[in-house]
């Protein structure tokens, strides 16, 4: 039986996940909506090709975090975490939770059911419930960034080193987190289609952490 607890958690965790942050930070500090330039998308991607580095850094540390939040709302729900199985309970509910929270980035009610890709709320997602894979991904997604200056290259192979990391290098032996990975590699290619479409035709824009002449 579904619990209130349960509901208001699910109720929550979308909530977090529809926080437009680069919409909202775009028209409090810069009086821009990202909507309206670049890829039209209201991601930190975008944000990074229409406002910059400061802001688009902004956005994506707050994404990361509605998405960490929303996962962590399992503890809330006073699931036991003793023993194996309760623990597989207890990580399934952190990948519904995770999964409503990036369904509300990609459709926030806060913003006309107009989001972003997802990228940076996956990956909070991700991080509240496999640290170690999650930092594999945060290295593929710098060491391709500073090479190739592509923020959608970069996500998306950081999308790849998930479920690759989980089943060859950690050996996670939770059958769902293999499966939410596998999920997470379509969800980026189909959110990243317009972005791969300019990436083969060398038309894609990039983002340089640092000044350059």
């Amino acid at each position: 039986m579904i619990s209130i607890s349960s509901i208001l958690a699910l109720i929550a965790a979308y909530l977090f996940g529809s926080i437009p942050t680069a919409v909202w930070l775009g028209q409090s500090f810069y009086r821009v909506d990202v909507r309206e330039f670049g890829s039209g998308n209201a991601g930190a991607t975008n944000t990074f090709r229409v406002l910059g580095t400061k802001a688009g850094t902004a956005v994506m540390l707050i994404d990361i975090l509605k998405g960490w939040t929303a996962t962590n709302l399992a503890y809330f729900i006073g699931i036991s975490v003793t023993g194996p199985q309760s623990s597989i309970q207890f990580i399934n509910y952190q990948l519904i939770l995770g999964v409503i929270a990036v369904l509300g980035h990609l459709f926030p009610v806060f913003a006309g059911f107009r989001g972003g890709k997802g990228v940076a709320t996956l990956f909070g997602m991700i991080l509240a419930i496999h640290f170690e894979a999650a930092m594999v991904c945060v290295a593929v997604f710098i060491i391709l960034l500073l090479l190739f200056k592509y923020v959608s290259l970069s996500s998306i192979c950081a999308g790849f080193a998930f479920p690759f990391s989980v089943s060859v290098v950690f050996h996670t032996p939770i059958k769902s987190i293999l499966l939410y990975g596998i999920c997470i590699c379509v969800l980026v290619l189909i959110t990243h289609q317009k972005n791969i479409e300019r990436l083969l035709k060398g038309k894609e824009s990039k983002v340089y952490l640092f000044k350059h002449k």
